[in-house]
């Protein structure tokens, strides 16, 4: 029986699933169990739209469909939490099962934290993630860089430091390093991400250390909670999944592998802020990037911490409307909202239409305060320092006081 610090190789026992899987297929055989055991009411995993730059979000009901979704997507670069929370409720009222990349798995705990999404009813397979790769920017690498036509490749992957496309014809596979010092490669907060192994979820599941016989043939899954444990014992006692204890020199290799890419990551920052600047020179450049801003709102919708009913950036108070270039005040009351909590999901870059570089400036921000304070967001349930309280109650309270502190005051508290 697996419990919670075993590392394993998992591979699935299910035919349908092992003819279109990757890797051994156990994280779709999981699902599939969690399906038919009634453990969850609907799986939301990631599939393949129009082509293999679109990937669309699935909720799926039938486990017989699973199946059509196995196999990894590089270029997609949804988040799902706040899918769950507009869509489904927040899992108030449903068990849903989910699979995570790091940035998703902290936007739960971020969006949980708020009282937005009901952790108990949600059980996360985290996916190790070295990063993801625009559609935008993949179609483009591949015909600038590789020269291939993009609409011939069938398949990507991103393994051993380098992107690699199969496409009509041959294979061919270019160095990250090199792709994204021509200005290629993954998105910016990916590169900055060290958050690698999501091992905040139930599940942490890769090919990182998968060697040996079972090198492309197994899931290396490490079990990070009782809920995962769980899962796991079911799944093998079902017949529908195999497992065995990985290989020591493999779990050697993974930590390599991980440490590489968290240094890769620390790389990546250094650069970034650096080229973005400090103090004043820093706050010179955000306004004259922000300056662009034709407020569309894309960047607070697609937010895993922006959800509030009222949002402060639609009072005239604080933000006249009517006006472009947008009042600079639109940017300050996001950054206040959000710097301690932002968890470099990239969204408010990735939808940007003034291309606008919005993640680099919260994760600079998130960063400083991370130093001053050592609050880390999106690992547990901690509170950030300024902590929000629930905020229907809050609007209420703020109505009959007449106060405009949207905080709890820790040195005085305001009265409810």
């Amino acid at each position: 029986m697996a419990k919670k610090g075993d590392m394993l190789y998992a591979w699935t026992n299910d035919a349908e699933i092992k003819k279109k899987a990757e890797l051994g297929g156990a994280v779709t055989s999981l699902w599939k169990y969690a399906l038919e055991s009634k453990l969850v009411d609907a799986v939301l995993v990631i599939t393949k739209g129009v082509d293999l730059y679109d990937a669309k979000p699935v909720i799926i009901t039938d486990p017989a469909k699973l199946k059509d979704t196995a196999g990894s997507l590089h270029c997609g670069t949804l988040l799902l939490p706040k899918l769950v929370k507009k869509y489904l409720n927040g899992a108030f009222d449903k068990k849903i099962g989910v699979t995570v990349k790091g940035c998703d798995m902290m936007a739960f705990y971020e969006l949980a934290k708020r009282k937005q999404i009901n952790l108990d009813n949600i059980i996360m397979i985290g996916v190790n993630c070295g990063g993801s790769v625009s559609p935008v920017m993949a179609r483009k690498m591949i015909t600038d860089k590789f020269g291939v036509d993009p609409e011939t490749v069938h398949k990507e992957e991103i393994d051993k430091g380098q992107f690699i496309i199969e496409y009509e014809g041959g294979h061919k596979g270019i160095s990250m390093d090199e792709l994204e010092e021509a200005g290629y490669g993954r998105r910016s907060n990916c590169r900055r991400c060290k958050l690698k192994v999501p091992r905040q979820a139930d599940l942490a599941c890769g090919n990182w250390g998968v060697i040996g016989d079972k090198a492309g043939k197994a899931t290396f899954v490490e079990v990070c909670s009782e809920k995962g444990a769980s899962l796991l014992n079911g799944a093998v006692k079902s017949g529908i999944l195999a497992t065995e204890a990985a290989n020591p020199k493999g779990l050697e290799i993974r930590g390599k592998v991980e440490g590489a890419m968290l240094k890769l990551g620390d790389k990546w920052r250094k650069k970034d802020f650096e080229r973005l600047g400090e103090g004043k020179e820093r706050l010179k450049k955000i306004m004259a990037e922000t300056a662009r801003c034709i407020k569309c709102y894309g960047c607070i919708d697609q937010c895993p911490i922006c959800y509030c009913v009222d949002c402060t950036t639609k009072n005239p108070a604080y933000v006249p409307p009517g006006y472009l270039p947008v009042n600079f005040m639109f940017h300050l009351i996001r950054y206040a909202h959000i710097a301690d909590s932002c968890v470099n999901c990239g969204q408010c870059e990735e939808v940007c239409p003034a291309e606008i570089p919005n993640a680099l400036f919260m994760h600079a921000q998130q960063v400083e305060l991370e130093k001053m304070f050592g609050h880390v967001p999106g690992v547990n349930m901690e509170l950030p320092l300024l902590a929000l309280v629930e905020e229907k109650e809050e609007r209420s309270r703020l109505h009959n006081t007449g106060s405009d502190m949207i905080y709890e005051n820790v040195f005085n508290p305001v009265p409810k």
